[in-house]
């Protein structure tokens, strides 16, 4: 009785009644009580049944719980809608915005790109080689949508290279590359990706993008696949997806679209990684970069920045002869080397970066920036003036993004860029021609499918044949991860050794970028390694060989699938529509014939009422 009194007196205190809390039943109804979330068969409608003072509270709990969850998620003040959701405001965003909106559909589709940072200007600085960004001005004039001269700042002739100080090679050794460089001139770009109404009044009337822009962002996170948390705040159906964005000031805007596409960078909170295949985790490229002005009142040579001759951009300067012979600084450098690339721009302005091409873990950017002084110093480079520091961070290969989301990952969000290299521009840019192409022909369908729309744009991104050569080239960024500063130097030696279609081609490592033919097929990547291998010192040649044979059984099937017919082809994202019919069609129809048939009463199950697909 005590207890029983107990727990009364714990449940008035805690509700303002009984019945928020005691299952109930309506008599002859399966209507739920509007008090209620739960349906009992042994209850009476007019007397509550006793609740335990535990059960109480944990109902209480549960209800504030649910209440709490609810209040997370903030009530849209407005409505959108569009076909296609594009986050994010960096070149991918604006490249696959550009071209979903372009001319060539006729104005067929309503784009909106929504970032809170649309308007902050691009860090990077873009550098790419010439023939490359010819083939993208060649696609977006053939979507109607083409980029001016203004696209880049500066050109080079030339490239060089410097790999002296190992295999007998004398440190003030130059490499010269005859294929020319570019540097892209981020604001101009950002300018021609943007609508014309979307951009800074003094550059008025260069922006001609079609899409339409929101200053908000969204608030979710994948906690499954198409799955997210806070609940209610990205949801799909069969016919699209419904998302908040919030601005910077607090408001919401609840968007309807057909499709998602998520381009806010390698570390996207809405697109989760394949987990169900073994892959390695990223590498990392770390650089800190100046625009700088030098000193030129002392120097013998006007066309010369030290070493750095200005009419040529120099890709790499790995070079250690800037540390003391047995430091310390020598022996971290070695171990884990960094390079200078340089870009002269006009009159004593240039722009150095001293680099990890790929380290995991990443090397420190205090580190890369310690090391861009010690050269400075050791070249006589003189330094008067700082416009720009960069920091570069880029994740390299990594796992690509699971199978079956409504949410389109391009860019970073989808692990393109290059394993080896860290080149992403162009490989986004020439991508966003076909992905626009898989999604617009998706949407003029009079049966349109989310899901098979979201897998064509995904195929369109990592077919099998891409999948195969990106494998190639995470093998490549492992290796080079591998090499201690004297490899490195022998490695890139090597590789510039070689004609300039089979190097070329492994760089831009895209379809449709130039050479990359030359590397789309596993004969044509077996003939580039065997050719490559030939090239290299002895030593870095035989570690090479060695860790092929390493990386094979240890990582199992991408390696030798890529360069081998013998494992064909690694899945890729094609559309498999899910069958509506389940179970053994032929039995049930049986039983339901023999249950018809059968004296004895029986209900007949709703499914075996269903009629077959």
């Amino acid at each position: 009785m005590l207890n029983n009194a107990f727990a009364a007196t714990v449940v008035a205190l805690l509700t303002p009644s009984t019945l928020a809390f005691a299952p109930t039943r309506q008599l002859a109804s399966t209507k739920l009580n509007a008090q209620n979330s739960i349906i009992s068969s042994r209850s009476s409608p007019l007397t509550p049944t006793p609740v335990s003072a535990r059960s109480a509270i944990l109902s209480k709990r549960t209800a504030l719980f649910a209440q709490a969850a609810a209040d997370s998620v903030p009530a849209p003040k407005s409505n959108d809608s569009c076909d296609v959701l594009v986050l994010g405001s960096g070149p991918a965003a604006r490249s696959i915005a550009t071209l979903l909106a372009s001319p060539s559909s006729n104005g067929s589709f309503d784009i909106l790109l929504a970032d809170t940072n649309y308007d902050r200007r691009w860090a990077p600085n873009y550098g790419v080689w010439q023939d490359e960004w010819q083939s993208i001005l060649q696609l977006y004039s053939s979507f109607k949508q083409p980029l001016g001269a203004s696209c880049v700042d500066r050109l080079w002739e030339v490239t060089d290279c410097f790999f002296g100080g190992s295999f007998d090679i004398p440190v003030e050794s130059r490499m010269r590359l005859d294929r020319p460089y570019c540097r892209v001139d981020r604001d101009a770009l950002r300018r021609q990706l943007s609508p014309k109404d979307e951009i800074e009044v003094k550059n008025d009337g260069d922006g001609n993008a079609n899409y339409r822009v929101i200053r908000s962002n969204h608030i979710s996170k994948a906690t499954a696949v198409n799955i997210y948390s806070p609940a209610g705040s990205m949801v799909h159906d069969e016919s699209g997806s419904t998302v908040l964005l919030q601005s910077k000031d607090g408001d919401v805007t609840q968007v309807r679209a057909k499709l998602i596409v998520d381009c806010t960078g390698h570390e996207s909170r809405i697109v989760l990684k394949d987990d169900r295949v073994k892959s390695i985790p990223p590498g990392f490229q770390i650089a800190y970069g100046v625009l700088a002005k030098v000193d030129e009142s002392n120097i013998p040579d006007s066309d010369y920045a030290g070493p750095y001759y200005k009419e040529a951009m120099t890709l790499f300067d790995y070079r250690t002869d800037h540390f003391p012979e047995g430091s310390n600084e020598l022996s971290k450098a070695e171990k884990a080397p960094t390079f200078m690339y340089a870009m002269p721009l006009d009159g004593n302005r240039i722009f150095f970066e001293e680099t990890s091409l790929v380290a995991r873990p990443a090397v420190s950017f205090q580190e890369c920036k310690e090391r861009y002084l010690t050269r400075m110093e050791h070249l006589g480079i003189t330094i008067t003036e700082i416009e720009e520091e960069e920091f570069c961070y880029i994740p390299m290969g990594g796992p690509l993004p699971a199978a079956d989301q409504r949410v389109v990952g391009f860019g970073g969000a989808a692990a393109m860029v290059h394993p080896s290299t860290g080149y992403h521009l162009c490989r986004a840019m020439m991508a966003s021609g076909s992905v626009a192409e898989a999604i617009r022909k998706e949407l003029a369908n009079d049966n349109f499918n989310p899901d098979r729309a979201a897998a064509c744009a995904y195929n369109a991104i990592w077919s099998p044949t891409n999948i195969a050569q990106r494998n190639f080239a995470v093998f490549g960024g492992e290796f080079l991860m591998k090499q201690n500063a004297e490899g490195l130097r022998g490695f890139f030696d090597g590789f510039f050794k070689l004609p300039l279609e089979l190097w070329g081609g492994f760089l831009a490592g895209w379809p449709g970028l130039p050479n990359n033919e030359n590397h789309e097929t596993w004969w044509a990547r077996l003939k580039f390694g065997l050719s490559f291998v030939s090239k290299l010192p002895p030593q870095v040649a035989l570690d090479m060989l060695v860790s092929i044979a390493t990386y094979s059984i240890t990582e199992g099937v991408p390696l030798p699938q890529s360069v081998t017919p013998l494992l064909g082809l690694p899945d890729g994202y094609e559309y498999k529509e899910k069958s509506a019919a389940v179970g053994d069609v032929a039995a049930k129809s049986e039983a339901m014939k023999m249950i018809m048939e059968s004296k004895v009463e029986e209900v007949v199950p709703v499914a075996f009422e269903q009629k077959e697909v």
